[in-house]
């Protein structure tokens, strides 16, 4: 079994001011609470007034029934003393997962089949499409598919049953090729991070055919960059990045396929490092501890 699938295993994820004594006071109180400290993973923005974060994965008997107590204890000598931000959870409790698809398939299908061979420690709440078109595949995993037609007239009213259908049932929701822009309403309302996947090497080529924008300016790399949503279309902190190298002989089509390549990978890896707790967002850009 995975460590982190131990129920007795919990995740600290903290951020705050980089000061004297942060990585010693977090080791202390969870020595002080029966604790054991299993991975720690931490990083500073600066030498002087930077900015603090530390992933730190640990080991505590009966932290099912003690959670409540840790959490509590946290609050109290940590963030007082160090002005911090921090998440306390639980590593064997997987993230509620909700994916949102149009009628290209390849990187809603590479989740599905990921999270079904155990790759993704994530549960997969529902998939919401605005086309009908993949209804069949959804099911055949055996997870809730939802169709939600989307248009100009209706836009308000989809996003509406989109909100009625998450809430309280997901933890994040995953833009797998969704070929709709979400209104800064619903990312209001939504109360979750929303990741999406866009097919090319942000910044380059924001927006939509950058394959063919590729091709015309006659690029040697072409990539998919993974990022939390914003209000500013394809502007979100970036999670994960990644490119392959093509030719002048490569046409649109064979850039689309590679490309599509890219893509199921970087969206993947960057889905896995949130569910497990490994990436913090810090303004327009995020610390991700690998591992």
């Amino acid at each position: 079994m995975n460590t982190e699938q131990h129920p007795d295993i919990a995740r600290l994820v903290i951020s705050c001011p980089d000061q004297h004594g942060i990585v010693a006071a977090v080791s202390e109180l969870i020595a002080d609470l029966g604790g054991n400290i299993i991975t720690l993973d931490q990083y500073s923005t600066g030498v002087e007034d930077g900015q603090f974060f530390q992933r730190t994965v640990f080991h505590l008997p009966d932290f099912a029934r003690r959670r409540h107590q840790v959490q509590r204890q946290l609050e109290e000598r940590l963030v007082p003393r160090f002005s911090m931000q921090l998440e306390l959870t639980a590593a064997a409790e997987p993230k509620r997962v909700a994916i949102f698809a149009s009628k290209t398939d390849h990187c809603l299908l590479d989740l599905l089949w990921r999270h079904r061979r155990g790759d993704l420690p994530m549960d997969i709440a529902m998939v919401v499409s605005n086309h009908p078109d993949l209804e069949a595949d959804v099911q055949r995993f055996g997870i809730e598919f939802h169709h939600v037609p989307v248009d100009r007239e209706n836009k308000a009213a989809a996003e509406s049953e989109h909100l009625n259908l998450l809430h309280g049932k997901v933890d994040l929701v995953v833009l797998a090729r969704y070929m709709q822009i979400l209104s800064p309403e619903f990312l209001d309302q939504v109360g979750v991070p929303v990741i999406n996947i866009h097919h090319s090497f942000l910044p380059a080529f924001i927006g939509a055919g950058p394959y063919q924008k590729a091709k015309d300016r006659g690029v040697k790399l072409i990539g998919a960059t993974a990022h939390y949503v914003t209000e500013d279309l394809d502007e979100g902190p970036i999670i994960e990045q990644d490119v392959i190298r093509v030719s002048h002989a490569d046409d649109v089509a064979q850039l689309t396929r590679f490309g599509a390549d890219v893509e199921r990978a970087v969206l993947s890896r960057a889905v896995k490092w949130h569910c497990e707790d490994r990436v913090i967002r810090h303004g327009a850009t995020t610390i991700v501890f690998q591992g």
